[in-house]
């Protein structure tokens, strides 16, 4: 980031736009970099914290109706829970397994496989026919032709490879429960990078890659595979109520921004509706919206970053949450959920026997179930009204599991536009729409739209933002972050 400011303004005033994880990170980094002087301004149009992290009461018992989990394996969730003071909070999954329903079938879900795409045929044998897995395993006997540093949609280049099955009843299910999205419009680079870079060193087909990706996490023989996923115990609003807490904000809800404006002095938020608008002056901004509001506030400023972030586009989903009577139990199977190929004649894509994962959501009274809708471009399903939506979900579990049993509560949770799709390109959009921001003394842009949609990935986007903003007040380069203390994340 350029810096033509002077050393150190002890009383700064940072404006950060976007509420969810990524902001309330970012607000918390630049309170421990800046230190109590500073003035960090947190302005959202919604008048409720947290973005797609929210929990609800269902059934006297905490459900989490946004974001559920995080990886374990990626370090930043799990260090700033940690920071904190939450780590008492950690829980991980029961031992339970996930299905598939694909091919009119419910299956164990393989367990060897990178988002889908297997190692070795064998790993696919009890989902797939008999011809798909001969096709799958033909796959390194195809000649590969991949140039370092290319890209290629997930589903197109699996489909030419290894057969319509595989993507249709594994990946494709995986991916649109990560990313509420299509594998045929998903890029891979972006969204199996070991897998990208494996072919980029030398892989001769995806079956190799993937085994290159699996091999370095494999427990020794006998030895429990780590928990992949973690959470918390009272749900993942509690960490949206410790960063509230430790940034010290300024809130400003329920204030749309309507541009961001280049000043002599800094930058300058235009805020509130058409007919009643106020302006925040600040002397830096970090952004932390997704890829539709970063498109409308940097067209004045910083046009070629704004066309840059025009390039994401990005799904709706919805999350429905049933508390039936615990005597339903007996009949649920005995796996942690259900991921649903878009091919089968079901609304949901997915179902998480909440009861049956975690086993702080178990209860006396009541089983916790949660169900997700919607993919990129199935605006329509998510058109129906709250009522449609749970009859919708409680035919398709009768069809899944049998279970008719009418819910003690229930509730419906709407995210329009929050999960941008990684098309392929992405990786180059994200480096264009970086370069241009890095070039704009005092601003800085973190969220799901750059490097991954999970928590992990938002947090270490929010802390590398807020560091560069820290340094471009201060002069002084901020320090690399730790694995615990006082300013790691």
């Amino acid at each position: 980031m350029s810096s033509t400011r002077a050393p150190l303004l002890a009383a700064s005033r940072v404006a950060v736009v976007g509420a969810g994880i990524s902001g309330l990170a970012a607000a918390y980094r630049l309170r421990t970099l800046l230190g109590p002087t500073a003035e960090i301004v947190l302005v959202d149009g919604s008048r409720r914290l947290g973005g797609a992290v929210r929990t609800v009461e269902l059934g006297g018992v905490a459900l989490d109706v946004g974001a559920e989990a995080f990886l374990i394996r990626r370090p930043e969730a799990l260090r700033l829970v940690t920071e904190l003071g939450l780590g008492g909070q950690l829980r991980y999954p029961t031992p339970v397994t996930p299905t598939v329903r694909a091919g009119g079938r419910t299956v164990p879900l393989p367990p060897r496989t990178v988002l889908g795409l297997p190692a070795a045929a064998a790993d696919v044998a009890g989902l797939l026919s008999a011809p798909a897995v001969a096709r799958v395993a033909a796959e390194p006997t195809t000649a590969l032709c991949w140039e370092p540093g290319q890209d290629a949609a997930v589903g197109m280049l699996l489909r030419e490879r290894a057969g319509d099955e595989l993507v249709e009843r594994l990946v494709d299910p995986l991916l649109g429960g990560v990313y509420a999205g299509r594998a045929d419009a998903l890029g891979l680079r972006a969204t199996l990078p070991g897998v990208a870079a494996a072919l980029d060193r030398g892989a001769g087909s995806l079956l190799a890659a993937a085994s290159a990706v699996l091999s370095p996490g494999l427990p020794a023989s006998g030895a429990p595979s780590p928990p992949a996923f973690g959470t918390l115990r009272d749900g993942l609003s509690v960490v949206v109520d410790a960063l509230v807490a430790a940034a010290a904000v300024r809130l400003r809800l329920g204030l749309p921004v309507r541009e961001l404006v280049r000043t002599p002095e800094g930058w300058r938020l235009v805020l509130g509706s058409a007919g009643q608008t106020e302006h925040l002056d600040a002397d830096a901004v970090l952004l932390a919206v997704p890829a539709p509001a970063l498109r409308r506030l940097l067209a004045d400023p910083l046009p070629l970053a704004s066309a840059a972030a025009g390039r994401v586009e990005v799904a709706s989903c919805a999350v429905v949450g049933l508390a039936l009577p615990l005597a339903a139990a007996q009949a649920l199977p005995k796996a942690s959920g259900v991921l649903v190929a878009a091919s089968e004649p079901l609304s949901v894509k997915a179902f998480t026997f909440s009861g049956r994962k975690w086993a702080h959501a178990r209860s006396a009274e009541v089983l916790l179930i949660r169900a997700s809708l919607g993919r990129h471009g199935e605006a329509r399903m998510l058109q129906r009204d709250d009522a449609e939506l749970l009859d919708a979900v409680r035919a398709d579990l009768a069809a899944l599991t049998g279970i008719t049993a009418r819910p003690v509560a229930t509730v419906v949770a709407r995210w329009g536009g929050g999960l941008p799709q990684y098309a392929p390109g992405h990786l180059d959009a994200v480096a264009a729409l970086e370069r241009e921001v890095a070039a704009a003394a005092g601003l800085a842009v973190a969220g799901a739209t750059l490097h991954g949609v999970g928590l992990p990935a938002c947090i270490a986007t929010a802390d590398a933002a807020a560091r560069r903003i820290a340094e471009y007040l201060t002069g002084v380069p901020a320090p690399a972050a730790a694995h615990g203390g006082t300013i790691g994340a």
